[in-house]
């Protein structure tokens, strides 16, 4: 049998199992609006989700596992390395290197230079000091954006709102709500701007029909390069923690 609980307590409710020599763990969830089971890789977490609708079984899940295993072992082996938030080791920031230092000389807070963001306040905490002022820094920037975009085409959104999402860098809500991942400052300016510019353009389109696409080409002239960025660059981001 190819996937193979191993002998360890489950972390978070997941079920470890081992895949293609891989240690890792499945994530189960139940939606009601699922239509049939569906089966992918969580790269933040590196582990495997598997969504049931309400009458699937673990059994079938597992099957369809089974039946996906080189496919998943290589989506596995394919992650990044971890990159841990911690004083000396660097993450980006517009797609520039920023090396992280703690400085005791700071009484807390943060201050984002050009290749570094000094943290101070006690070392316990430095990690999410580093992501608040990332999220703070998001919602600043990318809203700045947003009412921009926005207002090249007579619209204003609801609200705007960053989040640390797993499966989307961006959304439109049926009530003009934006959001955004905080994480999509750490891609270069011209990503950040592709995705701004496609979910402002949902404020006039909610779907992606011709003249959803006419509009966001409008926008933006990065949606390939983008696109690809983030197909390539983008599972890196997720795995920063």
């Amino acid at each position: 049998m190819p996937v193979v609980p191993f002998d360890v307590e489950p972390h978070d409710g997941a079920e470890p199992v081992v895949i293609g020599g891989l240690q890792t763990s499945i994530l189960w969830r139940r939606s009601a609006r699922a239509r049939r089971i569906a089966l992918r890789i969580d790269p933040q977490g590196g582990r495997i989700v598997i969504t049931l609708p309400p009458r699937g079984s673990r059994k079938a899940g597992l099957a369809l596992l089974r039946g996906h295993e080189i496919w998943v072992a290589e989506r596995l082996a394919a992650l990044p390395a971890p990159v841990i938030i911690a004083d000396g080791n660097e993450i980006p920031i517009f797609g520039r290197p920023h090396r992280i230092i703690h400085d005791p000389s700071l009484r807390g807070g943060a201050i984002i230079e050009r290749a570094a963001i000094r943290i101070g306040g006690h070392p316990e905490f430095l990690a999410r000091r580093v992501r608040d002022a990332l999220h703070d820094l998001a919602l600043r920037e990318l809203s700045a954006q947003a009412r921009d975009k926005a207002a090249h085409v007579g619209v204003r959104p609801a609200a705007i709102r960053v989040k640390d999402t797993r499966t989307r860098w961006g959304s439109c809500a049926a009530n003009g709500t934006l959001m955004f991942s905080w994480r999509l400052i750490m891609a270069p300016s011209f990503v950040q701007d592709y995705v701004v510019a496609h979910e402002a353009a949902h404020l006039r389109h909610m779907n992606h029909g011709p003249d959803f696409w006419r509009l966001a080409e409008m926008l933006t002239p990065h949606r390939v390069a983008a696109t690809s960025w983030l197909a390539a660059e983008g599972p890196g981001l997720l795995r920063i923690s």
